[in-house]
């Protein structure tokens, strides 16, 4: 499959009434990092995910007649508001996609997208926002062209079409677990798009997810910057052999049930993460003291209390704490009386396994 294979068709004559439709499409969590890429939004290394149930992003794509072919015509609505730097972002993203959907610049569109997560909380934005966008702009096309695909090369192409606007983005197509680059651990995967891990144990689907603010202010340094920094990186190689091997024994372990080595691996991935900011040729930081303090005090209270329990970060200073819904309550109690006690932000988001994008309208 490669960008030809989307080629699509022009519209022969102009829609004489808007048409729409709407999609709800999950963030997901990294639990083997992307991080760094390559040509036109091409991973160095495998990256697997777990897809979040409660932080999605709903999209109402509207396309309207017009009378004359030009550029992309964007109205772009985030919450209620007009977004004009967002607004932005996905104008550029759409005329990078005009060879795929010719359509886009024949008629005039209407965006009107919102959370149900607040801005700047370790939930990657992006990822659910551009999933969401795919999914109206793959099932728009398929509407005004009568495009028959099944649900497998339906999710293939949204998730290639999600890559385009934002790497991580193409991983949120699917329920559960998702790896997206090329890996001999896992038949089908690739490089282009992102493919759902269908041997899961029982156990895993049981997660929950509970996000620690620690800041909620922009990061001193974006995702895309840290990306940037991966070229020429000192540690680059290393890096890569060891993302393929965590991803060969995180599919091992979510097959065979095996919480330690997921405990392992996925705090594992955190650490490297970070430290692969830190010893960039510019290096950076964006864990924070308290970061430090909570990341420390859930590996305590693993060895005191027995819990199967273990955090993971994204490019960001907010922690997301990992650990199995027959243990809630007393993590949670845990949570409230001990990890958050000094926190000043004092805000908590709980999430859990989720089971993918769900259209709406």
């Amino acid at each position: 499959m490669t960008h030809s294979d989307f080629n699509g068709f022009r519209l022969t004559t102009a829609i004489s009434d808007p048409i729409s439709v709407s999609w709800q499409s999950p963030s997901n969590i990294a639990l083997v990092k992307y991080w760094g890429k390559t040509g036109l939004q091409l991973p160095v290394n495998p990256s697997l995910s777990m897809t979040l149930a409660k932080a999605y992003t709903q999209t109402k794509l509207t396309a309207m007649p017009r009378e004359t072919e030009g550029g992309i015509e964007l109205d772009f609505w985030f919450e209620g508001l007009q977004n004009v730097a967002f607004g932005q972002r996905i104008s550029k993203f759409l005329n990078s996609v005009t060879d795929i959907f010719p359509w886009l610049v024949q008629v005039n569109l209407k965006i009107e997208s919102q959370n149900t997560f607040p801005h700047s909380a370790g939930i990657a934005s992006s990822a659910s926002a551009f999933s969401a966008l795919a999914l109206c702009l793959c099932t728009l096309d398929a509407d005004l062209f009568g495009i028959m695909l099944d649900e497998n090369e339906f999710r293939a192409k949204a998730s290639y079409i999600a890559r385009l606007g934002s790497g991580s983005a193409c991983r949120s197509l699917f329920p559960g677990f998702t790896v997206w680059g090329a890996s001999k651990a896992l038949s089908g995967s690739s490089n282009l798009f992102a493919v759902p891990v269908e041997e899961v144990h029982p156990v895993f689907e049981t997660l929950c997810d509970t996000i620690i603010l620690v800041n909620r202010k922009e990061k001193p340094v974006s995702s895309s910057e840290g990306h940037n920094r991966m070229v020429g990186h000192p540690f680059a190689e290393a890096r890569i052999k060891q993302a393929k091997n965590n991803t060969t024994e995180l599919l091992q372990a979510l097959k065979s049930g095996d919480k330690q080595t997921f405990i392992r691996i996925v705090e594992n991935e955190a650490f490297t993460l970070h430290s692969l900011m830190m010893t960039s040729e510019q290096g950076f930081m964006l864990m924070q003291p308290e970061t430090v303090r909570i990341i420390t005090r859930i590996q305590e209270l693993r060895r005191e209390t027995g819990l199967d329990i273990c955090f993971t970060l994204d490019a960001g200073p907010n922690i997301h704490l990992l650990y199995f819904k027959e243990q809630f309550e007393q993590v949670n109690k845990l949570i409230v009386e001990d990890l958050v006690e000094n926190n000043e932000q004092n805000m908590l988001i709980y999430d859990s396994f989720g089971f993918g994008p769900v259209k709406v309208g």
